[in-house]
């Protein structure tokens, strides 16, 4: 049966062709289990998928959408099964595979997250991949052994998707918990979250000749990488770790070894796009339970219908969103 879906093509010059259209079950991508989307997220990611040179869509024609969550309509996995309600997020998802800004996706078993109890799929979007990548990066944290009381937590880039989810997490874990940005008008906001302090971007940016400075942070949440990340490292108390998971502030890190070599800190690498699904689905486990963002439906900026993903797209794109765009894919039933 034909569904709808918001297609994104490449053409020669370039250029891309994007709409809201119409396909048969035959055009999916290969994959074990057949899902009934009902809702699905907007992310910066997905933006970038969908314009020219964004470095995201590495096929043609693609359907966007690295988050969905929805109800198993079809499986030849054994583990898995018809009527399940389950998330997909990362992996090839929205990227070289259809995702999830269509009323039907078919994906691998190995990508499929049974859904935890105590959430729905409207819940699991609101999270999505940005809240999971926080979690993951406390998960890191707390299990090399950062505990409430151990001192105050930097949080950067801390009004984005993952910045932010973070904030919230941790203040309500009991952390001391401190957000970096740049926007002197979303200083309330972050106190809102639970911040206990907001830190201005351009003292995370600023030019530093010292390999190392005060010792100031028990550990660190980084959203932004380059110049960002640097100063992380030369602030962190001894012994401290930061869990780094962006490069909005670019690629490049130009710091030296001395905070490794004379204070002992780690650098954690947070990779949520392809971990392991068993790791995965314990994490989401604990997304419903423990690792639950509080204020979870405040944290909803915006709740649009297959038929707008375009202007939100374009407004993602723009920095003209605050929090987490859900959209309502099937019947919204979840």
């Amino acid at each position: 049966m034909a569904f709808r879906a918001y297609l994104v093509e490449r053409n020669d010059d370039g250029s891309v062709n994007r709409s809201l259209t119409t396909l048969e079950p035959e055009q999916l991508h290969d994959g074990e289990v057949t899902i009934k989307v009902e809702w699905s997220s907007v992310n910066y990611k997905d933006a970038l998928a969908t314009i020219p040179n964004g470095g995201v869509a590495r096929v043609s024609p693609l359907v966007p959408g690295v988050d969905l969550a929805g109800t198993v309509v079809a499986s030849t996995d054994p583990g898995i099964s018809t009527g399940e309600p389950v998330i997909a997020h990362a992996y090839d998802l929205g990227v070289s595979h259809h995702g999830g800004f269509a009323e039907l996706a078919r994906v691998p078993a190995s990508w499929v997250v049974p859904m935890p109890d105590g959430l729905t799929a409207r819940d699991a979007m609101a999270i999505g991949t940005a809240g999971y990548t926080s979690a993951l990066s406390i998960e890191r944290l707390e299990s090399r052994g950062l505990q409430p009381g151990d001192g105050p937590v930097l949080v950067t880039g801390a009004t984005g998707g993952v910045g932010s989810t973070a904030v919230a997490m941790l203040a309500a874990r009991g952390y001391e918990v401190v957000g970096s940005t740049g926007k002197h008008e979303e200083h309330a906001y972050l106190r809102e979250l639970g911040a206990a302090g907001v830190l201005d971007r351009s003292e995370t940016v600023a030019d530093s000749g010292r390999a190392l400075e005060r010792e100031r942070w028990a550990a660190a949440v980084d959203c932004v990488g380059g110049a960002t990340l640097a100063y992380v490292l030369r602030t962190l108390r001894y012994g401290a770790a930061v869990a780094a998971s962006g490069n909005t502030g670019g690629r490049e890190l130009h710091t030296t070894v001395f905070p490794f070599i004379l204070r002992g800190v780690d650098l954690i690498g947070i990779d949520s796009v392809n971990t392991p699904i068993d790791r995965r689905r314990a994490v989401w486990r604990r997304l419903a339970t423990d690792l639950r963002p509080p204020h979870l439906e405040d944290s909803i900026a915006r709740e649009v219908a297959l038929d707008d993903v375009g202007a939100v797209l374009d407004d993602i794109r723009d920095g003209r969103v605050r929090g987490r765009v859900v959209v309502r894919v099937g019947d919204g039933g979840g």
